[in-house]
């Protein structure tokens, strides 16, 4: 199993001095910060920085324009991928022709390490750009091929009753051929078999739900991979899921401030849900999710819990090594370790990056799976 990092370029409030002076500051300081950590990465042999597309998302994320900071990571790092994680693709997000040139660039400017994820994004996003929500599933898989085609032939040029194109060179074509390796974030039920079916790669998370009910996720992908009907041109027969990961310096709870960080992270993640995502779930599916919501939101997060069931990966280098084990048993072949969240001090994640490099990395390139995922590489 190899490891990935996850940048969400985190602003946590409460900002320094007055709107807008200091959400500037700490916006500013957080992208200096994740690229300084990101380039002692790149030699320590993390495979992949997956860098989110996600607006107005205060606080927990102020990366917008992830082709812009991966295009500048292409220039300061030699080995590490560059992930979109995602590219928000239903028509209204971005042209389809936008994301192929802006893909394609960034392939091109670090010679082919792009990793492509796709993805359709939340109401509170979807409604802000003017997407059709009922229609993102089957927009989101259209957008792709007509991505795909854009890459494979000289001119291209579509029509149908939700796009049309006329015959243009779309330009640059990637670096890789025929293109970078395709993803999809799956976070609701079934997305995993999508994925699978359409032989992408599977973007999962164990945020906020059992790791078991991951694994099983896991296996429904697999199970759909052996019959799939690739959807571009390049089958990914991955799966990579993310979690917040820490190096603690002390056994000791009360003295370490990453469990608060942890707390202040679900409790951010309970209120944009409940804000911006309730709203729009039937009667049934409010009641059915409120109630694990409802203690978060208060401040009662079950951290112990979550650290027990390994839904975080949080401990010294000895504990977390243990933990990512029991990721790779469970089918991930990527874990994607989010390590810049809350606020935690720059040199922490620096500390953080630097024994998850040493230490952790060379320990997982030798482990052997118990039960090896099908499909991984």
């Amino acid at each position: 199993m190899k490891l990935d990092l996850l940048y969400e370029v985190d602003a946590p409030r409460p900002w320094p001095g007055k709107h807008p002076h200091g959400q500037r500051a700490a916006e500013q300081r957080a992208y200096y910060e994740a690229i300084e950590q990101i380039r002692s990465a790149d030699p320590l042999g993390f495979h992949t920085i997956w860098a989110v597309e996600h607006h107005f998302r205060e606080g927990r994320s102020h990366c917008p324009a992830p082709e812009v900071l991966l295009g500048h990571l292409a220039a300061v790092t030699e080995r590490i991928r560059l992930g979109f994680g995602v590219t928000l693709t239903p028509f209204g997000f971005t042209p389809p022709q936008r994301v192929a040139e802006k893909v394609a660039t960034v392939d091109i400017l670090s010679r082919g390490r792009v990793e492509w994820g796709t993805g359709r994004s939340t109401p509170m996003e979807q409604e802000a750009f003017g997407v059709d929500r009922a229609r993102s599933r089957q927009d989101w898989k259209e957008a792709i091929e007509i991505i795909c085609g854009m890459w494979r032939e000289e001119y291209f040029e579509y029509s149908s009753d939700r796009f049309t194109f006329p015959r243009r060179m779309v330009t640059p074509k990637p670096y890789q051929d025929p293109h970078p390796p395709c993803w999809m974030a799956a976070t609701s039920k079934g997305s995993a078999e999508v994925a699978g079916s359409l032989g992408l790669g599977l973007l999962s998370f164990s945020i906020m739900q059992p790791i078991e009910d991951m694994a099983a996720q896991i296996v429904s992908y697999r199970r759909a991979f052996e019959n799939a009907r690739p959807l571009t041109d390049v089958t990914t027969n991955r799966v990579a899921a993310y979690t917040l990961v820490h190096i603690t310096e002390t056994p000791d709870r009360s003295k370490d401030p990453v469990w608060e960080s942890v707390a202040w992270w679900y409790q951010n993640l309970a209120q944009f849900t409940l804000d911006w995502e309730l709203p729009h779930l039937t009667p049934e599916e409010q009641d059915q999710t409120f109630p694990l919501l409802k203690p978060l939101m208060e401040g009662n997060v079950p951290v112990e819990t979550f650290d027990a069931a390994d839904m975080i990966v949080i401990g010294d280098a000895e504990t977390c090594l243990r933990k990512m084990k029991r990721y790779a048993d469970l089918g991930v072949d990527e874990l994607i370790c989010y390590v810049q969240f809350g606020h935690l001090s720059h040199e922490s994640i620096m500390k953080t990056i630097e024994v998850l490099g040493k230490e952790i990395i060379p320990e997982l390139a030798s482990y052997q799976p118990a039960t090896a995922p099908g499909g991984a590489s």
